[in-house]
């Protein structure tokens, strides 16, 4: 029975049954998958079928088992949906099964970009078909941005009234909670948000860290996305931040393509055709997309200031986290910049 000292084997093999899970009965493999920097995934094998436990790190920070909740509640809402993402199959809220409240998927057949050092063929060498896969990772949120949320069951899920009205005071006070440095150029962008909110407003569900890094692609051409994944700071709010959240870094044509972040932006749309896909595919206008690219570059700042933070105090062994202290302040002065330029 192979295992990890994330979770105790038998106790989950014991749990899974009483759930009954696919693969009651059977022996039960548990392997850590590489992922992103704040949750652990695991993948749990029981004879035919393949799973994929989520959960939090081994030191739970507060609030994080409720997130864990928090995520399976709005994938179970997705179920029927055209939204990419795996099924949920079982929640526990009991620690002592696994250390931390968890939740249990299908495995979802596929890759993500983070888990290879270059696109994979034939993305890397078509560079149509690689174009493809911006228009599917725009494609998702357009998608979801249309889901009926409160025909869903999700209506208490976020706090939708006065979205924008509680953005700036919200990141703001969860960044004062770790405060240990200055940000230069946060307090502008602040300034600037508090002064421009959207004229228009309808809420929908939003992922709340979409990007390559948060999505599953199946394998071979022509590009289709398989599953959005990491959920964490899903909520019912303007699902319009989510493509300010991907387009914020995204460079356009004449720009540094290969080099400009984690991934290759050659051959890619540029942003202009991103915003024309989306708004045909979700029905709603991009016409104030600089608002949401600075709420976009703001809020990453104080989220991942607050991880950084973390690792500085020797609470978080996760090494990616020690790369999110110069992204922190680069986010923060483009923040200031395009609030500078977009008052002009």
């Amino acid at each position: 029975m192979a295992t990890t000292d994330l979770v105790d084997a038998s106790r989950l093999a014991a749990w899974m049954d009483r759930e009954d899970l696919p693969g009651a009965g059977e022996p039960l493999a548990v392997e850590p998958i590489g992922g992103g920097a704040s949750n652990e995934l695991l993948s749990i094998t029981r004879g035919d079928a393949r799973m994929v436990l989520r959960r939090p790190p081994r030191d739970v920070p507060e609030g994080r088992n409720e997130t864990m909740m928090r995520e399976y509640r709005v994938l179970s809402a997705l179920a029927g949906t055209d939204v990419p993402h795996a099924r949920v199959l079982g929640a526990c809220d009991d620690p002592e099964v696994a250390g931390a409240w968890f939740y249990v998927m299908e495995h979802v057949d596929g890759w993500s970009p983070m888990q290879v050092d270059d696109w994979p063929e034939p993305f890397l060498s078509d560079l149509d078909a690689r174009a493809g896969l911006a228009v599917q990772l725009v494609d998702g949120i357009a998608k979801l941005s249309k889901v009926d949320w409160e025909a869903r069951g999700l209506d208490g899920f976020g706090r939708p009234d006065g979205f924008h009205d509680r953005q700036v005071d919200r990141w703001l006070a969860h960044l004062e909670k770790i405060k240990f440095r200055e940000l230069p150029g946060l307090d502008e962008a602040a300034a600037w948000l508090q002064h421009h909110r959207p004229s228009r407003y309808q809420p929908g569900i939003m992922h709340g860290d979409y990007q390559f890094a948060n999505v599953m692609f199946a394998h071979g051409a022509p590009a289709r996305l398989a599953a959005i994944v990491d959920w964490e700071m899903a909520t019912v709010g303007d699902p319009l931040l989510d493509l300010g959240w991907v387009v914020m870094g995204w460079p356009d044509e004449g720009e540094n393509r290969s080099g400009s972040g984690y991934v290759d932006y050659t051959g890619m749309p540029n942003r202009a055709d991103l915003l024309a896909y989306y708004e045909k595919e979700s029905g709603r206008s991009t016409g104030e997309i600089d608002y949401y690219v600075i709420l976009a570059r703001f809020k990453m700042a104080c989220v991942l200031e607050a991880g950084y933070a973390r690792y500085v105090a020797g609470q978080a062994d996760n090494p990616k986290m020690e790369a999110f202290g110069d992204v922190v302040l680069d986010m923060a002065t483009k923040a200031a910049d395009l609030a500078e330029a977009t008052a002009l």
